[in-house]
C-alpha cells in the first residue's frame, strides 16, 4: 500500500515493457501507487483513475501527437510528468523538459534513479540523471527549478518583460514577478548571484534551461533549439 499517496499511471506502448514497469512499480517504493498502465494517449485520458499526480510516459508513443501538446494537457489538470526514452540526445532532453516535463529518464536506469526521479516530481523538481546531466553539461548542484520556474527563467532571459511573460504563460504580472523573486533567491542559496538579467541568463545557458546559438549568438529557448 502506498502511504504517501503518490498515485502514479504509466504510458508504454510496448506491452511486454508496460508489463514489467508494472510489476517493478508495485514493488518499488512502498510511496508509489500504480493506478494505471496504459498503451496509448487516449487510453490514459479516458482512464477512470485519471487525473492522477504523476504520469512516467514513454517519449514515443508512435501516434504523431506532439510531445508539448501532452505536456501541457496534463500540466493543466495539474498531472506531473516523467518522460522516459531509449534515446538520450541532448537536444530531446532539453526540448521535453522545455515543454513542461519535469522529470527524463531512460529506460536503462536503474530501479532506484526512477523512483528518485518520480519523487522529485512529486515534489515539483526537475530530475536528469547524472549520466544525462553530464551529457547536457548540467550542474546537478544547481536549485531544483519546477517547470513553471524553467518557463518562466527561460522566457525571462531571452527578453521577455514580466508583463509579457503573464501574458504568455495565462498568469498574472504579480505572479510572474513571484516566481522570478523565488528563482533568484533558490540561486542565492545555493550561493549564485542572478541579481541581474544577464547574471540569469548565464545560469539558465549552464542550466540547459536555453541554449545559445552558435550562429547568431542570442540564446534560444531549449524548446527552440
Amino acid at each position: 500500500m502506498a502511504q504517501s499517496g503518490m498515485r502514479l499511471a504509466l504510458v508504454d506502448d510496448h506491452r511486454m515493457l508496460l508489463t514489467a514497469l508494472s510489476e517493478w512499480t508495485n514493488a518499488a517504493a512502498d510511496d508509489i501507487e500504480l493506478v494505471a498502465a496504459v498503451s496509448s494517449w487516449p487510453d490514459l485520458l479516458a482512464h477512470p483513475a485519471f487525473p492522477v499526480d504523476i504520469v512516467l510516459m514513454d517519449l514515443d508513443l508512435r501516434d504523431d501527437l506532439p510531445i508539448s501538446m501532452k505536456l501541457r494537457t496534463l500540466d493543466t489538470v495539474g498531472v506531473r510528468t516523467v518522460m522516459m526514452s531509449t534515446y538520450s540526445e541532448p537536444a530531446v532532453v532539453r526540448e521535453s523538459l522545455a515543454s513542461g516535463a519535469l522529470g527524463y529518464i531512460v529506460k536503462s536506469e536503474q530501479a532506484e534513479t526512477i523512483v528518485l526521479a518520480l519523487r522529485a516530481a512529486m515534489r515539483g523538481e526537475t530530475f536528469v540523471s547524472g549520466r544525462l546531466a553530464a551529457q547536457l553539461q548540467i550542474d546537478p548542484g544547481l536549485p531544483q527549478l519546477s517547470s513553471q520556474e524553467r518557463r518562466i527563467m527561460a522566457l525571462y532571459s531571452t527578453g521577455e518583460s514580466a508583463k509579457r511573460i503573464a501574458t504568455m504563460l495565462h498568469i498574472t504580472e504579480e505572479t510572474a514577478k513571484s516566481h522570478l523573486k523565488r528563482i533568484r533567491v533558490k540561486y542565492r542559496l545555493a550561493g549564485i548571484d542572478v541579481g541581474t538579467k544577464l547574471a540569469l541568463r548565464t545560469q539558465a545557458i549552464r542550466a540547459g534551461i536555453i541554449v545559445r546559438d552558435a550562429q547568431s549568438g542570442p540564446p534560444q529557448t531549449a524548446a527552440d533549439g
